[in-house]
C-alpha cells in the first residue's frame, strides 16, 4: 500500500511538472502585475529625473523604463545620452581600469534606447570587452555581463589590439562553465584563482545572472547540462516562501535575478520546480512592493531601497514581457529608438533665461564616491551625491566619508550653491562675522551678491549656523530663478501644494512660496508626510535638492 502511494505521488508530481512547464500561468494576477509595472515606472520617472552614469539613478532606471513600454519623453533619453557622451569624453573613453562591468552596463542601457555603443563621443565602448584578462578580473561578473552586453544588440566580438589575450564569446562562455560549483550554482569568485572562504557556496544573484548570460546558448550540450544543474540548485536554495537569501539576508534583488533568469530562458515563473508552498519567486518579489514607492531591499526596509526599486522594476518588467510573449529583457531587437542628439537636448547648456554668469560645471573627478554611500552602505541619494562630487560641487567630510546624515552650515551651503551654478567666488565684505581670510568668505559674498542668501541681520551672516529645511528651500528657489526657472507660485497654488502636509501651519510665511515651488517641481519630494520646516536639513537632502534643481535647469 505504501509503495502504491509513493508511485501515485511520483506520477502526480511528474504530471504537475509537465503541466507547469507547458502552461504559461502566473500566480500574480495580470492586473496586479500591470499595475505594479505602471506604478513603479511612474515612481522611477519621478525619482530619477536626470539619470546619470552609475549603478543607482542611472542605467538600471533607463533600462527598466525603456523595456517597460512606459511612455517616456524623448528628451529624457536624449538628456541621458548627452550625459553619457560627456562622461565618456571626460575619461577619454577609459571608463575603469579594473571594473569592466562599467562598459557592459552602459552598453546594455544604450542598446535599450537604440543608441550605438560603438560611437559614443567618438569612442567604441565595445572595444574594452575584447580584452579577456581585464574583463574577468572582477570575478564572474565580468564575463557574465560581457556576454549580456554583447548579446543585447547581437554585437560582433570587438577586436582589442592592446589586449594581452583577445577575447571570444566561447572564452567567456567557457569561463562561466569552468566556474560552476559542485552544487550546480555560481558565486562571484568561486572556481577562480581569487576564491576565498565562502566562495564555494552558490549565491542566487550570481547564479541567476550566469543563467541570463548563458540563455542564448542552450543549443550547446555543455551549456544545456550546466543550466539544468543550476536550475536544480536554484530550486533547492529557494525558501518556503518562494524567495531567496544572499549573504544570509532574504532580499528582493535575489528574487529579481531569478525572475529575469527564468524569463531569459523562457521558463514559466509557475514552473513546479520554483513553487514552494504555492509561492512563486514573483509572488515573493511582490511582497517587497510598495505602491508608489517601488521595492524594498528587505522587509524591514534596511539597505538601499533605491537600488532595490530599480532592480525590482526591471524584474517585474521581465515578468510582464514573458507573460505577454515579448522578447526578453536583454534581447533588444525591439528596443526604443531615440533619434540622434540635437542642440535642444544638449545636457548642461542651461535654460535660455538663465543669468549669463551661471555656467555648467564639467565632470572633473569621474567616478568620485564615498564609502558610506556605496556598497553595503548604498544610500538613496547616492546618485545625487556622486553627480555633484564628480563635478567638484560638493565634497565629503573626509576623503572616504560623505556623512550623509550630518547637518550643513550656512557657509557650506553658500559654497556648494555657488559652485553648483559655476559662479566666480568673490567676497563682498558685507558681514562683520565673515572674516576676509575665511575659506568661505568669497562664496558667501558671491551668494549674497546674487541674492541667493541673506544675512540673519543687516550686518551678520552666522556662517556656522545650520540650515533648516525651509531656509534651504528658499535659497534653492532663489538659485533656480537665477538659472532661468519661473519660481513664482500664486497664493492659491501655494495653499493647494502645502495643505497636503500635516505641519503646513508651522512654516513661516516668507518661506511658503519657495517651499511650494520646490514641491511642485519635485525638487523636494511630495511623498514626504511632513515639511519639518525648522528641522536642520541633512547633507544628503541638500545634495538631492541641488541635484534635482540643476537637472531641471539643464545644468548637469
Amino acid at each position: 500500500m505504501k509503495k502504491t502511494g509513493k508511485v501515485y505521488l511520483t506520477l502526480l508530481m511528474a504530471f504537475i511538472m509537465v503541466v507547469s512547464s507547458i502552461t504559461p500561468a502566473f500566480a500574480v494576477e495580470d492586473a496586479v502585475l500591470d499595475e505594479a509595472v505602471k506604478s513603479t515606472a511612474e515612481y522611477m520617472y519621478k525619482q530619477v529625473p536626470n539619470p546619470q552614469v552609475g549603478s543607482i539613478g542611472g542605467e538600471w532606471a533607463v533600462i527598466g523604463l525603456a523595456r517597460s513600454g512606459y511612455e517616456v519623453s524623448e528628451e529624457y533619453y536624449q538628456k541621458y545620452y548627452s550625459t553619457v557622451e560627456k562622461y565618456v569624453k571626460s575619461l577619454d573613453g577609459n571608463l575603469h581600469d579594473k571594473k569592466y562591468t562599467e562598459y557592459s552596463r552602459l552598453i546594455v542601457a544604450l542598446t535599450s534606447i537604440g543608441k550605438d555603443p560603438t560611437d559614443v563621443a567618438g569612442y567604441n565602448l565595445l572595444t574594452a570587452l575584447g580584452d579577456y584578462d581585464k574583463t574577468i578580473w572582477q570575478g564572474l561578473n565580468g564575463p557574465i555581463w560581457a556576454l549580456i552586453a554583447l548579446d543585447s544588440g547581437n554585437y560582433p566580438m570587438p577586436q582589442n589590439s592592446s589586449a594581452k589575450t583577445q577575447a571570444t564569446r566561447e572564452m567567456y562562455i567557457q569561463r562561466i562553465l569552468d566556474c560552476q560549483l559542485p552544487d550546480g550554482g555560481w558565486s562571484l569568485f568561486g572556481g577562480t584563482e581569487s576564491a576565498d572562504v565562502g566562495d564555494g557556496v552558490s549565491d542566487p544573484d550570481i547564479t541567476g545572472m550566469a543563467l541570463q548570460a548563458l540563455a542564448k546558448y542552450q543549443d550547446r550540450e555543455a551549456v544545456k547540462k550546466a543550466t539544468g544543474e543550476a536550475l536544480q540548485c536554484i530550486s533547492e536554495m529557494q525558501n518556503g516562501k518562494g524567495g531567496f537569501s544572499s549573504w544570509g539576508t532574504e532580499n528582493s534583488e535575489s528574487c529579481v535575478q531569478i525572475v529575469v533568469a527564468l524569463a531569459e530562458l523562457g521558463i514559466s515563473l509557475d514552473d513546479a520546480r520554483f513553487v514552494k508552498n504555492g509561492n512563486t519567486t514573483l509572488d515573493n518579489l511582490m511582497t517587497y512592493y510598495s505602491k508608489g514607492n517601488g521595492f524594498l531591499h528587505t522587509k524591514s526596509g534596511s539597505g538601499s531601497n533605491q537600488m532595490a526599486a530599480e532592480q525590482g522594476f526591471y524584474g517585474i518588467v521581465a515578468a510582464q514581457r514573458l507573460r505577454d510573449g515579448k522578447s526578453s529583457l536583454y534581447r533588444m531587437s525591439d528596443s526604443v529608438k531615440v533619434e540622434g542628439s540635437t542642440p535642444e537636448y544638449e545636457a548642461g547648456s542651461g535654460l535660455s533665461g538663465k543669468n549669463s554668469a551661471v555656467t555648467s560645471r564639467p565632470i572633473t573627478s569621474p567616478g568620485r564616491t564615498f564609502d558610506d554611500i556605496t556598497g553595503v552602505n548604498a544610500h538613496k541619494n547616492q546618485t545625487a551625491i556622486e553627480a555633484l562630487a564628480s563635478r567638484g560641487i560638493i565634497n565629503g567630510k573626509s576623503e572616504k566619508a560623505f556623512e550623509p546624515d550630518a547637518t550643513m552650515t550656512r557657509a557650506e551651503f553658500a559654497t556648494i550653491v555657488v559652485q553648483g551654478l559655476g559662479l566666480v567666488p568673490e567676497a563682498n565684505g558685507k558681514f562683520t562675522d565673515v572674516l576676509s581670510g575665511a575659506w568661505y568668505a568669497a562664496y558667501i559674498g558671491t551668494a549674497n551678491s546674487y541674492g541667493i542668501v541673506n544675512g540673519n541681520s543687516s550686518t551678520t551672516f552666522n556662517p556656522n549656523g545650520t540650515i533648516t529645511r525651509q531656509e534651504a528651500a528658499a535659497m534653492v528657489a532663489r538659485a533656480a530663478k537665477l538659472c532661468g526657472m519661473d519660481t513664482q507660485v500664486d497664493s492659491a497654488a501655494v495653499r493647494d501644494v502645502l495643505a497636503q502636509f500635516t505641519d503646513y501651519v508651522k512654516t513661516d510665511e516668507w518661506a511658503r512660496e519657495s517651499l511650494a515651488f520646490c514641491y511642485k517641481e519635485n525638487i523636494l519630494n511630495q511623498d514626504d508626510l511632513e515639511i519639518q520646516p525648522d528641522v536642520s536639513i541633512k547633507r544628503c537632502e541638500i545634495a538631492q535638492m541641488l541635484f534635482n534643481m540643476l537637472g531641471l535647469a539643464n545644468l548637469l
